[in-house]
């Protein structure tokens, strides 16, 4: 596969966990919708699964875990040593094993459906460890998980368009 490819969503992979983690620091806790409330990163956390299973595609489990370790190393820099990028590493690297146990077997019936499965494990045992690690409580989990489906569903409501239309212009 190429190289520039596996590079370039790499590097996207772990800009948005940096940008995830900085946005908690910059917008603490906001308003999701539905009376919920989750921490600001949730919405580039989000992102960030489909961005893994991006990676998936084109590389292997050491690319995936390398730009996770590099994104919590980056973002404890700018955050001077703060419990958010260990919080969000640990969390990212257990939902990434999660990711290997449903993503995988199911890339062979479709990409959409195996985005959709890995990213729900994904994002619930995420959410959970980066809620207990950062905050020492599971309050805002409910916000943590609509939001990330907000995100998935978006994704995957991106993919469904370009697919319609790839099939559409070869017609």
């Amino acid at each position: 596969m190429n190289i520039a490819l596996r590079i370039l969503i790499a590097a996207m992979y772990v800009l948005v966990i940096v940008v995830a983690n900085w946005s908690i620091q910059k917008w603490g806790i906001v308003s999701i919708g539905f009376g919920l409330m989750a921490p600001a990163g949730v919405y580039f956390a989000g992102l960030a699964f489909s961005l893994r299973d991006a990676l998936h595609e084109v590389s292997d489990k050491y690319w995936i875990i390398g730009a996770i370790i590099v994104g919590a190393i980056v973002s404890y820099v700018i955050e001077d040593g703060g419990k958010i990028a260990v919080a969000s590493g640990s969390a990212f690297l257990l939902s990434e094993l999660a990711d290997f146990a449903v993503y995988s077997p199911l890339r062979a019936r479709g990409k959409i459906r195996a985005l959709f499965a890995s990213n729900v494990v994904g994002l619930v045992a995420d959410s959970i460890l980066f809620l207990y690690l950062a905050f020492g409580s599971l309050e805002f989990l409910s916000g943590q998980v609509v939001a990330k489906v907000y995100m998935t569903a978006a994704v995957i409501i991106i993919m469904l368009g370009y697919r319609f239309f790839m099939k559409r212009k070869r017609i």
